[in-house]
């Protein structure tokens, strides 16, 4: 079990990335969270068999069709032990 903060910059908002980060990150089995920050970002915190974040990061590199991903940054973190993965409004 692996701990991933996201933080991707670019169109990210209004895009519906948080809705389409939930559903690719209950595919891959994640928990955690996304959500919108002030600054236009997307702040997302994944965790789960490193396999399965590995093949969120990707994603999340893309998002979803009407985003663009101008920059991501991806950092390890303590597991902190999320039951489901969810939106942070």
């Amino acid at each position: 079990m692996i701990h991933k903060n996201i933080h991707i910059s670019g169109r990210v908002q209004g895009v519906g990335f948080r809705f389409s980060a939930r559903n690719a990150a209950r595919q891959y089995g994640i928990k955690g969270y996304v959500k919108n920050m002030s600054d236009g970002s997307v702040y997302i915190e994944a965790e789960g068999n490193e396999q399965h974040v590995e093949q969120f990061v990707e994603w999340c590199k893309r998002g979803p069709s009407h985003a663009y991903v101008e920059d991501i940054t991806v950092n390890d973190d303590n597991v902190k032990g999320f039951s489901v993965f969810d939106i942070d409004f």
